[in-house]
């Protein structure tokens, strides 16, 4: 039914909306703004605050219609239910919607669909997914393409919608495309021309049923690339799903690793990132891209990120000096190891949207010794491997959260030597100006306090895990202050 979907059906069909935030909302105005959509468009979302509500009167002047409390009603009659991420996969509507032969796509799937008649028909997508790293990844690829001259933009998961940059009237040269498990769950035909998965590891284990089900969501990144699909050297769990994956014919495999590149792969040498992969002589040459002084911040991770960039955009043809340049031009996002401050010797770092262990492993590597600030909701994570692995480096733990003794468990199991703080406050500013002072008392010069807290934000924070990255910087300003004094 889906193949037999097309572009004229869907501009004049009967669309449900479910969820009225960044996504939800941006494929609802989109649809309803383009003068070649004519059918109707109602947005479902269980709220009604004050945000929602403006957004509401918005839609209504455009003709359409939101239903908000909308939570047990049955799915009204459409042709399309459109979802925003991160809503369950079995909620009721999503599952009436299926029995009923409704088409359930993303933001994603809607944009795919809706490009050919945009200005930005012929614009590549350059789509970057995995666990961690997406976000840094995505905004160092558009400042690589912007570097080659390129009307580019960032786009999906990274915050703006897909929809409205697709019907943008001026179009676009090619969109970096940033997705998550929870947008790619919905994806059909999306076909990139290029794709990488960065890593994968345990995380939304509350959203999805298990870890391999999780690790298929990824894997649709690459089916359907055109020209190159990418994956990580260190990362056998990429390799796999790419080698699984369907792919256009004649798509290269292109690997990323952080030693020295074999040919079709980017890599490293002598602090120079090299090009094995775009140019024909790879078998005995290689591109110097950028020197790793070029990336900011320069830790493992992050070089890795500017590699997968990097392929990204060799992918269309963008030139070595692009690349350093893109690098050189790039401003990290908040709270992605942000250096806050180094008082009496100690350096304070704000790593808040390290929301899973994986993440929070890649941070603890770059320091040591550390005071480990971590905690909140661990969305059913292990923490054993990380204490494992990160204990030899821990000056001490300070905890907080709802689960903060999911992780306390797991250091008095592995690392019963590791001095433990814990925090009870429970409110969010408060918890984290207690967090910070624990930490100052236990810090020495020499020594990192890394908020990573391997956990979401949103037991404490309703503002995600940015207010948690703010209040972290409050309090330690606070304490600068009051040290100076």
């Amino acid at each position: 039914m889906t193949d037999e979907f097309t572009i004229e059906k869907l501009l004049s069909s009967n669309i449900a909306v479910l969820g009225c935030g960044v996504a939800g909302f941006g494929a609802a105005v989109g649809l309803l703004g383009s003068p070649r959509f004519h059918g109707q468009v109602r947005v479902l979302d269980s709220g009604d605050g004050p945000q929602i509500q403006q957004r509401a009167e918005i839609l209504a002047q455009l003709g359409g219609v939101i239903s908000l409390n909308f939570d047990d009603e049955s799915l009204p009659e459409c042709d399309v239910l459109v979802v925003s991420p991160g809503i369950s996969l079995d909620h009721h509507l999503i599952v009436d919607a299926r029995l009923r032969g409704v088409l359930v796509w993303g933001e994603l799937e809607l944009a795919w669909r809706l490009r050919e008649i945009t200005a930005s028909a012929d614009a590549p997508w350059l789509v970057v997914t995995g666990t961690n790293g997406k976000t840094t990844t995505t905004l160092m690829l558009q400042s690589m393409l912007n570097a080659a001259g390129l009307r580019s933009l960032a786009v999906g998961n990274i915050g703006i919608s897909i929809v409205d940059a697709i019907l943008d009237p001026e179009g676009f040269d090619v969109l970096a495309v940033e997705t998550s498990a929870q947008q790619l769950a919905f994806v059909e035909s999306m076909s990139p021309h290029a794709s990488v998965v960065l890593n994968l590891a345990a995380d939304h284990l509350d959203y999805f049923e298990s870890f391999d089900a999780y690790r298929e969501t990824k894997a649709k990144a690459f089916r359907n690339t055109q020209i190159a699909a990418m994956w990580n050297d260190n990362d056998d769990d990429t390799l796999h799903m790419l080698e699984a994956a369907d792919v256009v014919e004649g798509c290269r495999a292109i690997g990323i690793t952080l030693g020295i590149p074999a040919p079709s792969m980017l890599g490293i040498v002598e602090d120079m990132l090299v090009d094995r992969a775009f140019l024909d002589e790879r078998a005995s040459h290689a591109v110097p891209l950028a020197h790793i002084t070029d990336i900011s911040p320069m830790v493992p991770h992050n070089v890795f990120n500017a590699l997968a960039a990097a392929a990204l955009a060799r992918s269309i043809g963008v030139s070595a000096g692009a690349v350093a340049m893109g690098l050189q031009n790039f401003v990290p996002a908040e709270h992605r190891i942000a250096h806050i401050a180094e008082i009496g010797g100690v350096a304070w770092i704000d790593d808040s949207k390290a929301t899973n262990c994986h993440a929070a492993a890649a941070s603890l590597q770059a320091y040591d010794p550390v005071v480990w600030l971590a905690g909140g909701l661990t969305k059913g994570q292990d923490f054993s491997d990380l204490i494992a692995r990160h204990a030899h480096r821990l000056r001490a733990v300070v905890l907080f959260g709802t689960d903060r003794e999911v992780i306390a468990a797991s250091i008095a199991e592995i690392a019963p030597s590791v001095p433990v703080r814990i925090v009870t406050t429970t409110t969010g500013r408060e918890a984290m100006d207690d967090v910070v002072a624990a930490a100052a008392a236990l810090a020495k010069p020499g020594d990192t306090v890394l908020l990573a807290p391997a956990c979401s934000s949103w037991d404490l924070f309703a503002g995600g895990y940015a207010e948690r990255g703010d209040a972290f910087a409050h309090a330690v300003a606070a304490l600068r202050d009051g040290v100076a004094q």
